[in-house]
């Protein structure tokens, strides 16, 4: 298989793992403005404000390949993209499992007591070990390696805008369905006795996310309007900084919304605010610094029009 076609692949599986990280998520922000969540234990709460943490991890890793392939390699196909997006997907599964775990475990406890859900979070932890990581690695233990590697070249154009609207979409379920829970957490009792800070942090964060999902719906409506859904080199580079750029406010809105929840989990002004800086920090951290750090290796060993 072609260092493209591979590429295309990765980029493809990790959309498809994110889609459910990413719904998850989006149910367990929304679960801490539920009347229940009020008369949960401090423990419960605690392993709750976890599983959230957990999954956002995920989510930070499955979304950092795309970054990495359009900062980094300025969107050619290099096997060094396929890489990171090999290791970016394999360590997201660890914090899902965990983090789907742990929300089982709230579930389960809240109905039934803490017994069914410690059996229940273990029940699930196994198998998706098992499905995860363990069929994977007894299918790749029973296969030898495939031989010679690929000789790289240079990405056509339309291979590469493909691959820069597979990132686009890898990026915006997360934000359309964090948006969807934003706007509804609204409306709930919970919400209207949250202090003004936390209410007003709320609001930041639900234009960011807005922001950043209208930022990576315009790619699509440019092509269709500007460019008549012709490919075209300009229509690249201005979509690629598009998503670049769109991954700023996302970062800001999930932050934001972290903030809110470890305030409803803590009653902590200070602790909230500062899980949410450690957030924001991780996410542009692996987002945006570390494909740019990568970047300027790449330019210092080749020099400005580097082919990494």
């Amino acid at each position: 298989m072609k260092v493209d076609e591979k590429l295309k692949v990765a980029l493809d599986e990790s959309r498809l793992l994110i889609l459910g990280v990413q719904v998850l998520f989006g149910f367990q922000f929304e679960g801490v403005f539920q009347s229940a969540f009020g008369s949960l234990a401090r423990e419960t709460k605690l392993i709750h404000g976890a599983s959230i943490l957990l999954l956002l991890s995920s989510i930070c890793l499955l979304i950092a390949p795309s970054l990495h392939h359009q900062i980094a390699y300025g969107g050619e196909s290099r096997s060094a993209a396929i890489n990171d997006a090999t290791w970016y997907a394999s360590a997201s599964l660890l914090p899902f499992t965990l983090g789907l775990g742990a929300s089982s475990f709230v579930i389960f406890a809240h109905l039934w007591g803490n017994s069914a859900g410690t059996f229940t979070a273990v029940g699930y932890v196994v198998v998706a070990l098992f499905l995860l990581f363990g069929l994977g690695f007894a299918l790749k233990g029973a296969r030898e390696a495939n031989g010679m590697p690929q000789q790289e070249h240079s990405t056509p154009l339309k291979v590469k805008i493909e691959q820069m609207l597979t990132e686009a979409r890898v990026l915006i379920p997360g934000a359309q369905a964090l948006l969807g829970f934003q706007f509804v957490a609204t409306l709930t009792d919970s919400f209207q006795r949250l202090p003004a800070f936390m209410q007003y942090t709320h609001a930041v964060g639900l234009c960011a996310v807005a922001l950043a999902a209208m930022l990576l719906m315009t790619p699509a409506a440019i092509h269709r309007i500007a460019y008549n859904g012709e490919d075209d080199p300009s229509f690249f580079r201005i979509s690629s900084r598009l998503i670049i750029l769109a991954s700023v406010p996302l970062a800001l809105g999930i932050s934001a919304d972290v903030t809110v929840i470890f305030y409803k989990i803590l009653e902590s002004s200070a602790a909230s605010i500062a899980v949410g800086f450690v957030a924001l920090a991780a996410l542009l951290g692996a987002w945006l610094f570390l494909p740019w750090m990568k970047r300027l290796e790449f330019a210092s060993a080749y020099g400005p029009k580097f082919r990494a």
